[in-house]
């Protein structure tokens, strides 16, 4: 029984994600009614205009399939039509650990951040 407690406690305080976004528009754009109509772009061509920021905060082993559904989600809430410029870092205690070069990927947690954008 004392060790169940604990467990409970230490499981309990551990999240797979942490997902934030910046609306950063002005204007009011509607939610969409699915992830299906958001998509990812990598190098948008087309005229467009950048409504908010967005930041999965996962572990690192996640699958970015994963992690696109999340962004996706998220955008759809924004109202975007597109994500795109998604970029990945690490975070963490490993991260700031002196022997990288050593422990490598080692980190725990990474932040993958993306643009949400509508199309003009």
């Amino acid at each position: 029984f004392m060790f169940v407690i604990p467990l409970v406690l230490l499981c309990s305080a551990c999240s797979i994600y942490h997902i934030n976004s910046e609306d950063v528009s002005s204007d009011f754009y509607y939610p969409k009614a699915s992830i299906n109509d958001v998509v990812y772009i990598e190098n948008i061509q087309e005229k467009h205009e950048v409504i908010g920021f967005i930041t999965v905060n996962t572990e690192r082993n996640q699958r970015l399939s994963e992690v696109m559904q999340k962004l996706k989600r998220e955008a759809a809430i924004l109202g975007a039509d597109a994500i795109t410029d998604i970029k990945s870092d690490a975070t963490g205690q490993w991260k700031k650990l002196p022997a990288q070069e050593i422990i490598g990927n080692g980190y725990v947690r990474a932040n993958f951040t993306a643009s949400a954008v509508v199309f003009k």
